[in-house]
């Protein structure tokens, strides 16, 4: 009951980390906001020449545009939560006095990773989601269920987004700097995320692969959960995308479990 109090108590500080920053916030808002602007209009005119292009109508695709501008930063598709932060204690040394910490590292880093995907959800999602409902015709569901579901699928979203930065940020043990990793990452997400055109438009093998990689998980099935539409496991059940998504948090935080052992002992054959 402790350790979870303890958890609980670093996300809270991990979403009043975020909220201080008022501003920034703002900043990003905005900047959500005009490029789902620019991003709805090219999609408007390519589903004008496309109807139905990746087995969406133009509502829908629309509404693809909108959501996926409310999940860009929760998922840290292009990085920007704890790794920095992380990456810089490893470089620095400072990594020492968090495994004397009476918590675990991976798991004390996700619980301050879910406060900050909270904050964003409630402080930067809702503004432009709510801005496209507005202006735009959108195909987004009445039914409170599905949104649950939604809110189910992102939460899975975040875990599989912390997962790759995690890991991302412990090669820095081996690396000593973990930037070229992390962009290398961001590109990738970027692209397979589903974050600039639906992945459901890729064709071939090409759209096999991107949506059978991690990194679908985190727009393109929350969005094919609130949608209904095909799932990266070719259905519209929201269990399949689920069991898609907590497969890859598994093995993505197991991997995160591994290489933290071999880093822990490679920090004592450092001597510190």
């Amino acid at each position: 009951m402790g350790t979870a109090r303890l958890y609980a108590s670093v996300a809270a500080g991990g979403f009043r980390r975020y909220a201080t920053y008022r501003v920034a916030t703002a900043a990003g808002v905005f900047t959500n906001t005009v490029f789902g602007l620019i991003l709805a209009y090219i999609f408007i005119a390519l589903w004008d020449t496309r109807p139905h292009l990746g087995g969406y109508d133009q509502a829908q695709a629309l509404s693809y545009v909108w959501l996926s501008q409310a999940l860009l930063m929760v998922v840290a598709v292009m990085g920007g939560g704890f790794e920095d932060e992380l990456i810089e204690r490893i470089r620095t040394g400072d990594i020492a006095i968090d495994l004397y910490r009476p918590a675990d590292l991976q798991l004390w880093w996700l619980a301050q990773d879910m406060g900050r995907a909270l904050f964003h959800l409630l402080g930067r999602g809702m503004v432009p989601l709510a801005f496209g409902a507005l202006f735009f015709d959108l195909a987004l569901p009445a039914d409170p269920l599905t949104w649950l579901a939604f809110l189910v699928a992102v939460t899975l979203g975040v875990v599989v987004g912390f997962s790759i930065r995690f890991l991302v940020a412990l090669s820095a043990f081996w690396l000593l700097d973990g930037a070229g990793v992390s962009q290398l990452t961001m590109i990738a997400g970027v692209f397979c995320s589903g974050m600039l055109l639906p992945l459901n438009v890729f064709p071939g093998t090409l759209g096999e692969v991107v949506r059978a990689l991690p990194w679908s998980s985190l727009i393109q099935a929350p969005v094919d959960v609130l949608l209904g539409t095909a799932d990266p496991l070719g259905t519209a059940d929201p269990l399949g995308t689920y069991a898609f998504q907590a497969a890859w948090a598994l093995a993505l935080l197991t991997a995160g479990r591994l290489l933290q052992s071999a880093a822990t002992r490679r920090v004592v054959v450092q001597g510190g």
